[in-house]
């Protein structure tokens, strides 16, 4: 039976006065399976197209971050302490960093692993 879950895309947003950003990963949540994951797929040639002075590797450790949260415990700092409802919370929550999250969606699954990979495919992965 599906079970319902939450995602958010994360988004690199490199200058964020212009308020234009580049789809890098995706962050879902599903409580009924107690479920939270983070897929990247970070292409550093589209950062420099929005902005040739970023440094990919600096974008690219912020989004392991998220990933690090995600899966929880003390290597995740403080907030990798909290049940993981919470820090779904946070990686969510509203943001003008040069990593930012996307607005929250719904969806329903069986398997949070696979819309996981299949929204990271559709929403951030570049077409072909």
């Amino acid at each position: 039976m599906p079970s319902p879950f939450e995602y958010a895309l994360l988004r690199v947003v490199p200058r964020v006065e212009r308020g234009e950003f580049v789809n890098a990963g995706v962050v879902l949540y599903c409580q009924e399976k107690r479920f939270l994951d983070a897929a990247i797929d970070l292409h550093p040639e589209r950062l420099r197209l929005l902005d040739p002075r970023l440094d990919a590797e600096t974008v690219r450790a912020h989004l392991e971050a998220a990933r690090r949260v995600c899966a929880g415990g003390p290597g995740a700092g403080p907030i990798g302490l909290l049940p993981p409802v919470q820090r779904f919370g946070w990686l969510v929550a509203p943001r003008s960093t040069v990593v930012q999250p996307g607005p929250v969606h719904t969806g329903l699954a069986e398997d949070p692993g696979e819309a996981l990979d299949r929204l990271l495919q559709a929403m951030v992965s570049p077409p072909g």
